[in-house]
């Protein structure tokens, strides 16, 4: 495919009808320090094989959308200084321009329905910003999930967003959204968010026949599905919403917005939580890219 090159070891997996699981670069460019980012990174690929499947970690390096990184690849993305963030919006500037970017949920799920991967692990997706009447923030993820027909495994909305018009956005656009074994949608470090949840289902087997069942309904849309983090490592809702509505006002006061935005919050919970957000952030991705491989290989059951 032009503009794309395809690892060996995923063009072999993907010939060959075995379990393929795509997953983002933001999280490891943007989303933890060095090196723990990179320890992650390795940590997720490595639960993904341990499940059967093949890891597709997708970036764009040089402007060529690499979908799976080599060992020294995943370093290169881990410690670039400068390593764009790239939504679907970005892809074409950053591959026209021969530039390094790291990939959103966004432009993750495009890169790998183009590729012919299926199913995406994340650790959580965007959404609707608080305040979005005045901002008209939004995130591409939601209206990706609208247009590309991949599911995607998260651990919910990012908390620091207006979940419940996150979950109304969802639904108008079309997306079948479902969260595993819970009856509350997932607020990433917390495993409640005080919403119900759209769907529910309790196996692996039953959330790729809903994704199988929209594929021949030909919905072209994606589908989202919750996982939530583990009780053992979660931080409560209630104590959550606390630091969180903390950050966003230290944030608003800074003026700091747009795609810097979400970094900040990040860095800033971290350190309000004493690094109990990045422990969380760790277990919950690899969390949903074991859930992530075992649908991956219902899917080809079917």
């Amino acid at each position: 495919m032009n503009g794309i090159h395809v690892s060996a070891s995923v063009r072999e997996a993907l010939e060959g009808r075995k379990a393929v699981v795509a997953l983002e670069s933001t999280i490891l460019a943007h989303g933890m320090p060095y090196p723990r980012n990179l320890e992650t990174a390795r940590a997720v690929e490595a639960d993904v094989r341990a499940a059967g499947a093949v890891p597709a970690t997708i970036a764009v390096l040089d402007g060529t959308i690499r979908i799976g990184l080599e060992s020294s690849e995943l370093e290169r993305v881990a410690t670039a200084p400068h390593m764009l963030k790239l939504s679907r919006s970005d892809l074409a500037y950053a591959i026209a321009g021969g530039h390094d970017g790291a990939t959103t949920v966004a432009a993750t799920m495009l890169c790998a329905h183009r590729a012919g991967i299926a199913v995406f692990a994340t650790g959580g997706i965007g959404g609707v910003h608080h305040g979005v009447a005045n901002t008209m923030d939004i995130s591409a993820d939601l209206f990706e999930l609208a247009r590309t027909p991949v599911l995607v495994v998260c651990a919910g909305a990012k908390a620091i967003l207006d979940i419940p018009k996150t979950l109304e956005l969802l639904e108008t656009l079309g997306v079948p959204t479902v969260v595993y074994r819970s009856d509350e949608f997932p607020a990433f470090w917390s495993r409640r968010s005080d919403r119900p949840a759209p769907l529910r289902c309790d196996d692996p087997a039953a959330v790729a026949a809903i994704f199988r069942a929209a594929r021949k309904l030909e919905m072209g849309t994606g589908m989202l599905v919750g996982n939530p983090i583990d009780a053992a490592v979660e931080i409560p809702y209630d104590a959550m919403t606390k630091i969180i509505e903390r950050a966003v006002g230290e944030a608003d006061d800074l003026g700091v917005r747009g795609k810097a935005l979400t970094p900040w919050l990040l860095d800033r919970i971290h350190t309000l939580t004493q690094g109990r957000s990045l422990e969380a952030n760790v277990a919950l991705v690899r969390s949903n890219a074991k859930l992530a491989a075992a649908i991956a290989h219902e899917l080809l059951v079917g």
